[in-house]
């Protein structure tokens, strides 16, 4: 889920940190540190931003709390930590009165269904419910678990509840009726607990915590105790590792919280957290927290989507641990095999890859060992050992990154002393190596097209050819330590990211920066989806996992030359940190490229067009196929039985006055001359009125003046298949049949055609037709003017046979169509025929 926000304004008055709000009727209360209170009217703000009020609390008040108690108007109850209340009222600034406390910071505080009451927690762990009215104590309780009492809520189903949280992740539920403790839910949440909120007269109750979860407990058992309904939870550290998965519908993403999720990029219900299996259970008998008896947490990992369905596809290294652990992702849970390599002398796995195969993968250790596993017994298979170096290692240093090519011909693993070796995959034998001269700190590689880029400590980016064995590319520009790196999927792009905070991309091919970004957090980690659309990255001290969605996909052609020129860097904010100033900076931003995008001329676009190659209009394949297939629609879409007749004659009979004074149920019918006069002068009136002008064919007659169809096709491209049925039939020419059998036989043909131009229809047919010259001469909108062409044709076929003129243009247009179709058909032809070669090749 995705949710966006709007600053439409920023309000700025204090000099101390803010640490409440309160939305109070058509205000909104803001309180700092220091006591002071602002009052801000937030409906009908002008540009003055001035607060309308504001109080202060006092040197000896330091406000840990507000809230309004029900039914108190203009009246609002501010808590403290020196443990006292005060009364106010909003409207008159005055203090009304002032509880004394019970000598304990007051940390929440929260107004009950029931006049005059309310609940206030303290940070020694008691609850009071007191009555405001007459200051005096109702009950007093005291929470079992230690800590201080963070969130309360009052239930409103009837039920007598009162639900406290405490600051060490634990619910209590307490019965206001007997006075007494109720159930506990242990461990509700890893971390305190923020907020608890009982649903408006419903047994349910909603608690969220510092742990990026919320959850929802329904009261529906026979004993009164809650049970866990359904939840939505995130890392609740940092995550260090992500990757795209299934084509990009989800994220792999392991956290220092020790949790490998799984997140859906469509739909949140389909998140979750990967299976370590009985993690509950063996807490409770071991009476640890679950984050105890969770695995360390994931420093590297590797995923094949091939074998899904067969045996485990995922291998995760761990911080610290000698092992390395398989995930079966078609059932979320971790495997039953652990890889073990080098068992007699253990080293920590640093490095792990899946073979493109998926039957294999290969780890490596933290004292230089690579070893290869196979994944569907979980046994070895063979260790690498470098023998010219007379040692029984493949590096001697730790291993810093792993991958193998596409075929399984090949493995290249990397040291941190600066040496890349490529090994044979099948028989473990040393093929060639490379000396990169300095610490190597990961490596990505691309099996498409054999490049492996490298990080060193020199914060350069080298591309070696795996197959040539020599650098191909170097990049510079980041200024601190790289963090990550990630090819695009069609092995053009590179990405790149640093704790400079930067994020850059390198065009491979053209050897340059495209693009820079400045954010405020730096980039941990990052992945870019197969289909380019989405870029996922993770950020410092930052619990969630961002997605940019990448502009050139979704917007319009901007000018030439719009990338980065290798020296502009573009600052972007993240959600979290975003202040007003710089969203109305960007939204300015937006808005002028915009507006530049719009007022170019489109003729450009015609001098940019490579030669014999067509344009496509990137519109939805529905919205042009529609056109082709809307008969069919109708027909599919037409109802089964026609409407029918009501059975019975309605009570009240509709009638007509007459001059006899009887009832006259039907109008009375004309003679037949009448009815031969009325007719005639309806068709006259038919004939002599002109069509109405809509907008469509404003926009055809104001672009054929002066001639560039760039904004009626704009404005084509924005209609529905049915509107433009519509707009085509209404210039339909019905009644050619009819004026040639009024004609008279012996009237000059040309007498006949120059009566006929006459017609409105006929003039805008003309214009259509020389909008299609056009359009497929400069070969823009290739496939959209294909469909227009054939539902037009299908509509004035007919009137374009038996008009000259229209034939004239028409046999213009089939030359160029057939002009420029060879031209396509022949490129068509000669990728056919390479294609069917190879597929019938052996090699």
């Amino acid at each position: 889920m995705v949710i966006m926000w709007l600053f439409l304004n920023v309000l700025i008055s204090h000099k101390a940190k803010v640490n409440h709000l309160l939305l109070f009727g058509d205000y909104i209360l803001s309180i700092d540190v220091k006591g002071n209170i602002f009052i801000w009217a937030f409906k009908g703000i002008t540009e003055n931003n001035s607060p309308v009020g504001h109080i202060s609390l006092g040197t000896n008040f330091t406000p840990s709390c507000i809230m309004h108690p029900d039914t108190y108007l203009n009246k609002v109850i501010v808590g403290s930590r020196e443990g006292s209340l005060q009364l106010w009222n909003i409207s008159t600034k005055t203090k009304l009165y002032e509880f004394k406390g019970w000598s304990s910071a007051i940390s929440c505080c929260i107004s009950s269904p029931a006049l005059d009451v309310v609940a206030v927690g303290c940070s020694d762990g008691k609850i009071h419910v007191h009555n405001i009215r007459y200051d005096e104590e109702i009950v007093t309780f005291t929470n079992s678990a230690r800590g201080a009492v963070t969130a309360l809520a009052f239930s409103t189903d009837g039920q007598p509840l009162l639900a406290s949280g405490g600051s060490s992740g634990v619910i209590t539920i307490w019965n206001l009726e007997k006075r007494r403790l109720q159930s506990v839910i242990g461990e509700a949440h890893d971390c305190s607990i923020v907020s608890l909120h009982f649903l408006a007269s419903e047994p349910v109750l909603m608690s969220s915590s510092a742990d990026n979860s919320i959850k929802m407990w329904i009261f529906d058992t026979s004993d009164g105790d809650p049970r866990l309904l359904r939840f939505r939870s995130g890392h609740s550290a940092p995550p260090r590792c992500i990757r795209f998965y299934a084509n990009g519908r989800h994220i792999l993403s392991a956290g220092q919280d020790r949790a490998f999720r799984l997140f859906s990029v469509i739909q949140d219900q389909q998140s979750r957290e990967l299976s370590q299996r009985h993690v509950s259970k063996r807490a409770k008998k071991l009476k640890l927290k679950e984050a105890e008896i969770k695995l360390k947490p994931v420093i590297a990992f590797d995923v094949a989507e091939i074998r899904e369905r067969d045996w485990c596809n995922v291998v995760t290294c761990h911080m610290d641990t000698a092992q390395a652990y398989v995930w079966r992702l078609q059932n979320f849970v971790i495997g039953e095999h652990i890889l073990s390599p080098c068992p007699e002398d253990p080293k920590p796995v640093k490095a792990c890859a899946i073979s493109a195969c998926g039957n294999f993968a290969v780890v490596g250790t933290a004292g230089g060992w690579v070893e290869r596993f196979n994944l569907q017994s979980g046994l070895s298979r063979g260790s690498y050992v470098d023998l010219s170096e007379g040692k029984n290692y493949a590096h001697n240093g730790e291993v810093v990154g792993i991958t193998c090519d596409s075929t399984n011909t090949i493995m290249i693993s990397a040291g941190f002393d600066g040496d890349v070796k490529v090994w044979d995959f099948k028989g473990r034998k040393l093929k060639s190596r490379w000396e990169v001269g300095c610490s190597l700190v990961k490596i990505v590689y691309h099996r498409s097209n054999g490049l492996l880029a490298t990080v060193a400590d020199d914060l350069v980016i080298r591309l070696f050819d795996a197959v040539a064995l020599r650098m191909v590319r170097k990049f510079e520009g980041h200024s601190d330590r790289i963090t990550d790196m990630c090819f695009s999927e069609d092995g053009k792009w590179l990405l790149t990211s640093s704790m400079d905070g930067t994020l850059r991309i390198w065009d491979v091919i053209l050897a340059r920066q495209i693009d820079a970004i400045h954010v405020d957090v730096s980039v941990t980690a990052l992945s870019l989806s197969p289909n380019m659309d989405v870029l996922a990255t993770t950020h410092v001290d930052q619990n969630g996992v961002y997605l940019w969605v990448n502009q050139a996909m979704f917007s319009a052609p901007g000018k030439a030359g719009s990338y980065g020129s290798g020296k502009e860097i573009v600052n972007a904010h993240l959600p979290s940190v975003s202040t007003g100033n710089s969203l109305d900076s960007e939204f300015e931003e937006i808005k002028v490229n915009s507006q530049e995008v719009q007022d170019a001329p489109e003729a450009s676009v015609v001098h940019q067009q490579i030669p014999d190659l067509v344009t496509l209009s990137l519109l939805p394949k529905s919205q042009w196929q529609s056109l082709i297939n809307l008969d069919i629609i109708k027909a599919r879409n037409k109802p089964i039985e026609p409407p029918k007749k009501p059975e019975k004659t309605p009570f009240f009979l509709p009638s007509i006055p007459s001059l006899s004074g009887d009832i006259v149920f039907k109008p009375r019918e004309p003679a037949e001359g009448e009815k031969d006069s009325e007719a005639s002068k309806i068709e006259k009136t038919r004939k002599n009125t002109d069509i109405p002008v809509s907008q469509f064919l404003q926009f055809l007659e104001s672009c054929s003046e002066e001639n560039n169809f760039a904004a009626f096709t704009e404005y084509v491209k924005g209609l529905s298949p049915s509107t433009l049925d519509m707009e085509l039939r209404i210039l339909q020419i019905i009644d050619d049949d009819e004026d040639d059998d009024d004609d008279d036989e012996d009237d000059d043909d040309n007498n006949k055609e120059q009566g006929t131009r006459k017609r409105p229809e006929l003039h805008f047919i003309e214009l259509l037709l020389d909008y299609f010259i056009q359009e497929i001469s400069y070969r823009n909108n290739f496939e959209l003017i294909q469909a227009l062409i054939r539902l037009f044709l299908k509509i004035h076929g007919e009137s374009v046979r038996r008009q000259h003129v229209l034939q004239e243009k028409a046999q213009k247009l089939l030359q160029i169509q057939s002009a420029v179709w060879q031209k396509t058909d022949k490129l068509f032809q000669s990728t056919r025929c390479m294609v069917a070669f190879l597929s019938n090749s052996q090699f």
